[in-house]
């Protein structure tokens, strides 16, 4: 049930998914292929380039490779043995070797090392699993193979994510390069364990879920307005009572000002997204999660530069990844009880755009002055925590595209968080460390609130004084400013995520990243 449930959720659309997990069958004969894994030991010093030869008895193959390299009487070692030694995260393809197989491709898998998972924060094991699998799958690439069998013993989670992740692109026809089935080895050594396919099947539910978040950031502006974000998120879930789209009048009702002073700058209509998802039984306090969700910012008044505004369509990379991460949690059928709050609007310029300058009103009273428009989702973040806060959570997180500065801070490799709670920050570092997609904690210091209130003209600034310096921090403290004393909260910057250049992490290609879609659903 839950691999079917799995391959559901690739088939957004027409435009947007096929079922890559469904075999497909035709009148040709159906060419079939393998990826198997070898160990590669670690690599030291100027080792690591080093070119000689390795013998047939240093290949050290997981129990696949070894169930089938005997079954072939030696073949893969004797072909894995000629060139130069494979590397961790390399992949090498051989052709027309078994008549099961029209094809064999062995991946390099590092060894586990118990100091990478100390100084790099990661669980290593599934990592090298997902740089492993992605390399064999990214080879498969219009090779014209109709189904892939992907060694997956050591981690068939890491396998399943680094496979489904690296096969998938926004463009269908870049899809419908690789296999159109993915599955895992059911041969594990002579044995079949029904264990494997089980956490393949979780692995896919994570890496579908990120391929979601990166469908919905990657889709233009003019196709993935708050309107139709809605509709996208309504259809994904496979009951419609879990999620509620509230209109301006709900929004104007709610007092949120703060949200609404956004949205007046475009003609599309502003959009408050709530989705609730419960298990059986359960009845604990929700963990209440935010997502931005501006799907198009130019800046406002304070008009953003021209260069790379196109990539301004993934604003609501917080909306996207907090959705996917609850889809995940209800395709998985996790304990517990979660809410998921969507604000939608763009931020655009036209007569009733807000001015620097405005003092605008946020749900609980607080007056803010807003001197830059292009600090908007900070704004709308404001009037969703206050009204998360209603359902007495025992967590309140939000995750937002919040700031160019955690991007100079951090760059890409982790998102930046900052946290009232000690507990709450440990239990999303390890999510991070599981799912590779990492956390680093951020200061939450008073030093910085100060910097955004009291301010000229209202209670509080949505910038801070200290000029260019702090910018991620300063957010924060305004963000801080609206959750009450004693709600556990976590803010989740994650701006610097947001895309990859297609080689930072060699299992997705150049483009939105879906992330920490993994990492929250982990920690859910």
């Amino acid at each position: 049930m839950l691999h079917r449930q799995a391959s559901r959720l690739l088939n957004y659309s027409k435009v947007q998914g096929r079922y890559v997990s469904i075999k497909k069958y035709s009148n040709e004969a159906e060419t079939r292929a393998i990826i198997l894994g070898l160990h590669t030991p670690k690599e030291k010093g100027s080792d690591s380039n080093s070119t000689s030869k390795i013998s047939v008895k240093e290949i050290k193959g997981t129990e696949s490779f070894n169930f089938y390299n005997k079954k072939w009487n030696n073949d893969l070692t004797d072909l894995v043995s000629i060139g130069n030694p494979l590397k961790a995260g390399q992949a090498r393809t051989f052709y027309g070797k078994k008549d099961e197989f029209s094809a064999v491709t062995v991946v390099g898998i590092a060894e586990s090392d118990p100091e990478v998972k100390s100084s790099e924060l990661i669980d290593d094991e599934k990592e090298n699993m997902r740089l492993a699998v992605a390399a064999g799958i990214k080879s498969y690439k219009d090779s014209g193979f109709s189904s892939l069998h992907v060694d997956a013993a050591v981690s068939p989670l890491g396998a399943a994510e680094g496979a489904f992740l690296a096969s998938w692109s926004y463009k269908e026809k870049e899809r419908n390069k690789f296999p159109s089935t993915i599955s895992p080895l059911q041969e594990q050594g002579n044995r079949v364990h029904s264990y494997y396919e089980q956490e393949w099947n979780v692995g896919k539910v994570y890496a579908d879920c990120q391929n979601f978040a990166r469908f919905l950031m990657e889709s233009p502006a003019n196709l993935m307005t708050p309107t139709l974000f809605a509709e996208n998120v309504s259809k994904a879930f496979e009951d419609a009572k879990k999620v509620f789209v509230r209109d301006r009048d709900w929004i104007e009702k709610e007092n949120m000002g703060a949200f609404l002073s956004v949205s007046n700058g475009s003609d599309e209509p502003p959009k408050f997204v709530e989705i609730h998802y419960k298990s059986e039984n359960f009845n604990g306090k929700p963990l209440v999660l935010v997502g931005k969700g501006v799907t198009f910012d130019c800046g406002g008044i304070s008009i953003k530069p021209s260069q790379a505004m196109d990539e301004m369509r993934a604003d609501m990379g917080g909306a996207a990844t907090v959705t996917s991460a609850i889809l995940g949690a209800c395709k998985l059928n996790a304990p517990g009880h979660i809410i998921g709050l969507i604000p939608l609007c763009e931020n655009m310029v036209n007569g009733k755009a807000t001015k620097p300058g405005d003092v605008v009103t946020a749900r609980n009273g607080t007056q803010i002055q807003v001197d830059n428009t292009d600090a908007e989702g900070r704004l709308l973040l404001a009037d969703a925590l206050l009204y998360g806060q209603d359902f007495k959570p025992t967590a309140i997180l939000n995750a937002a595209t919040l700031t160019g500065a955690i991007v100079v801070a951090l760059g890409t490799a982790v998102t930046g968080v900052y946290s009232n709670n000690e507990l709450l920050w440990n239990q999303l570092q390890n999510a991070g460390q599981s799912t590779g997609d990492r956390m680093w904690r951020m200061p939450l210091l008073k030093h910085y609130s100060s910097q955004v209130k009291p301010s000229q003209l209202a209670d509080i600034n949505n910038v801070g004084t200290g000029g260019r310096g702090g910018g991620s921090c300063t957010a924060a403290a305004f963000l801080h400013h609206f959750v009450d004393q004693g709600v556990k909260w976590a803010h989740l910057d994650i701006a610097g995520v947001m895309s990859t250049n297609g080689s930072d992490l060699p299992y997705l290609c150049k483009g939105m990243a879906g992330r920490p879609t993994r990492t929250l659903l982990e920690f859910i």
